[in-house]
């Protein structure tokens, strides 16, 4: 399955709100809330997720995995401001290629993270 989300946004805490809210739309489609098991699931992945704010990215967490990294930092050569990166592991992000920007909008996301490339 895979969620778009369309709207632009002013700060980066509204942006990665809206990128949160279509990865449980995403999660809600592949895992549909039907009967108790199904709803506590559902339930549970929405709660899973922390923010964690450094000094270049801001990590986005589900379930304890690193599941997308957001640029925070107007000072990075590659990248602007709100680009999605995908986690090359659980500290550090790809930096290959920014999967969309929670700024701007218009980009596609799984419940899972970004898509791969």
């Amino acid at each position: 399955m895979t969620t778009y989300v369309t709207e632009k946004s002013i700060t980066l805490t509204s942006g990665i709100g809206k990128m949160k809210s279509a990865m449980i739309e995403d999660f809600k489609l592949f895992m549909e809330p039907e009967g108790e098991i199904r709803t506590k699931m559902n339930e549970e992945y929405a709660y899973s997720f922390e923010i964690k704010h450094g000094s270049k990215y801001i990590k986005i967490l589900s379930n304890r995995s690193a599941t997308a990294f957001i640029v925070a930092t107007d000072n990075d050569k590659k990248f602007k401001k709100g680009d999605i990166l995908k986690p090359a592991g659980y500290a550090a992000p790809a930096r290959n290629r920014a999967r969309g920007n929670v700024l701007d909008g218009d980009y596609p996301i799984n419940w899972t993270g970004p898509l791969y490339l």
